[in-house]
């Protein structure tokens, strides 16, 4: 069952949105709970764990970016979705990966792109993972939990969101299971997935993770395609 939140500390406008999705969720005949809240702490202090939430920005007390980035700290890979009467905060939404931002009044139709594009996200990401064999056992691991392959020789280390481990196994192998799964080869020792790229340039890719990877010369103008392509998928606006 899918669960959202509506967190907006005007009352009326929490439970018009709550009303909108509850339309659109139902035209779709998608299994849903929807949870308001007048606050950013109440937000926080529930112990309910939420796929997608819709959070407005101008609230008194703990506003929604305050409230957005102590959330991302609690739950880094979850759907957060801004609304908001202001355009002022657009680029501060990167900071927080927000998948949209949406503007008030909001538009029933863009409301409704936006929520089919968050269910297919979090539908995807319960089904693509990958089974590797390392210290004798099969390790699974989801693909969304990954940030990028290093390779080195036979020897792959795997980079995601619980640290490294290592496995024996090939980049030309590895890269076609994961092609059109939005992974790319931007080096002959790296395979980074797409949807982490932060910023880049000529020499380097910048991950939301920090870190630096880099890019062949003749792998620049494909890189630049397929990353652009995935932002889109992505709700990215460009």
């Amino acid at each position: 069952m899918l669960s959202i939140a509506v967190c907006d500390d005007e009352i009326i406008e929490c439970c018009n949105m709550a009303g909108k999705l509850k339309n659109i969720l139902e035209e779709m005949k998608i299994p849903y709970k929807i949870r308001q809240f007048q606050s950013g702490r109440e937000l926080l202090l529930a112990l309910e764990s939420f796929d997608i939430v819709f959070l407005d920005i101008m609230m008194q007390g703990l506003d929604g970016m305050k409230t957005a980035q102590i959330f991302r700290r609690k739950v880094p890979d979850k759907i957060l979705i801004f609304v908001s009467v202001s355009t002022k905060y657009v680029f501060d939404a990167y900071d927080v990966e927000a998948f949209q931002y949406l503007l008030k009044p909001v538009d029933d139709r863009k409301l409704k792109r936006v929520l089919q594009k968050a269910v297919r996200k979090t539908e995807s990401r319960s089904q693509e993972f990958m089974v590797v064999s390392r210290e004798r056992q099969k390790q699974k691991v989801f693909l969304d939990d990954i940030y990028y392959f290093e390779i080195k020789g036979r020897i792959v280390d795997v980079h995601w969101m619980e640290g490294i481990f290592t496995y024996y196994g090939r980049i030309g192998e590895l890269e076609d299971k994961l092609r059109d799964k939005g992974f790319f080869r931007c080096h002959k020792s790296y395979l980074i997935n797409l949807k982490y790229v932060d910023a880049y340039t000529r020499q380097e890719v910048i991950l939301e993770n920090g870190e630096h990877i880099a890019i062949a010369k003749r792998r620049y103008e494909k890189f630049c395609q397929e990353v652009l392509k995935v932002m889109r998928e992505n709700g990215g606006v460009l």
